[in-house]
């Protein structure tokens, strides 16, 4: 296998990622990926097609899919479309886990379905108003979507589907670990060595599972954090930058403008102007 794994990070104000699908204008495609949390697509407008694990799906507007953690899938959306996506840190599931194993659900017609794309709707107008205590009324909600999957939509395994979240789930264990101490000092042989593994058998298991090495996969987890810290503090490039796990901000830099086109400091001050002038 050869699939992407997809960093999934929680917004900065709430315990779990909501925002509006980026295949909204249509024209988009999404190559096969994985990741570990759990996924929900809600169609408030337009179509989607979607493959999970080889089976495709069509979403019409007030449709909604969930994807499970470590499912492969794939999107298609060739027309214009408006889709809210949330996803659910497996952490806020932890206590339906049996043996250790991730919790899954089954999307299946049933009474609730209206129910769940209502509030993923009523989620995401009440996150973009952004009104006094909207982060209590948006968990509100979230946590009645949460009730409704571990009543309604929860659903034991096939056994093939369990035999591919054992192989995922290692690295999704080491994923995790990760993404909770990136800030610290992470080297191939050091992560390996606390789970047990050789250097070399986990670098393998990043290319085969992650679709890139450990060392991307590991700069990409502290530039995304570093972005979010560029974006929304006023914190110098040098603090940011050792604060994520960069040697020093010449370090940060140059990863950032791999990725960016430009360096830190040049691309805060570009999007705080576009900020101003909308104002």
């Amino acid at each position: 296998m050869d699939f992407s794994h997809e960093l999934v990070v929680p917004n900065r104000d709430l315990p779990f990622k909501l925002f509006l699908f980026e295949g909204k204008n249509g024209g988009y495609f999404r190559e096969k990926h994985w990741h570990r949390s759990v996924e929900i697509f809600a169609v408030l407008a337009g179509s989607l097609t979607f493959s999970i694990n080889e089976e495709k799906t069509r979403l019409k507007d007030g449709e909604f899919i969930l994807v499970n953690s470590n499912e492969i899938h794939s999107i298609a959306a060739p027309d214009p479309n408006q889709t809210v996506v949330l996803q659910i840190p497996l952490k806020a599931l932890e206590d339906y886990c049996e043996e250790e194993k991730p919790v899954t659900f089954a999307h299946r017609t049933c009474g609730q379905d209206r129910e769940v794309v209502n509030l993923v709707r009523e989620m995401y107008r009440i996150y973009t108003a952004h009104e006094t205590g909207y982060e209590l009324l948006v968990q509100s909600c979230y946590y009645r979507l949460l009730y409704l999957l571990v009543t309604v939509y929860r659903k034991e395994q096939k056994e093939e589907q369990k035999k591919q979240s054992r192989r995922l789930e290692k690295l999704s264990r080491i994923t995790a670990y990760i993404k909770e101490n990136y800030r610290s000092p992470l080297s191939l042989d050091q992560v390996a060595a606390r789970f047990g593994y050789s250097p070399a058998y986990l670098s393998r298991m990043f290319r085969k599972y992650a679709g890139i090495n450990y060392n991307t996969y590991l700069l990409n987890v502290r530039l995304d954090s570093a972005y979010r810290e560029l974006m929304n503090t006023h914190q110098e490039v040098g603090c940011i930058a050792e604060e994520n796990g960069f040697p020093d901000g010449r370090a940060f830099s140059r990863a950032f403008r791999k990725k960016y086109g430009c360096v830190p400091s040049r691309y805060r001050k570009g999007q705080t102007g576009q900020e101003s002038a909308s104002d």
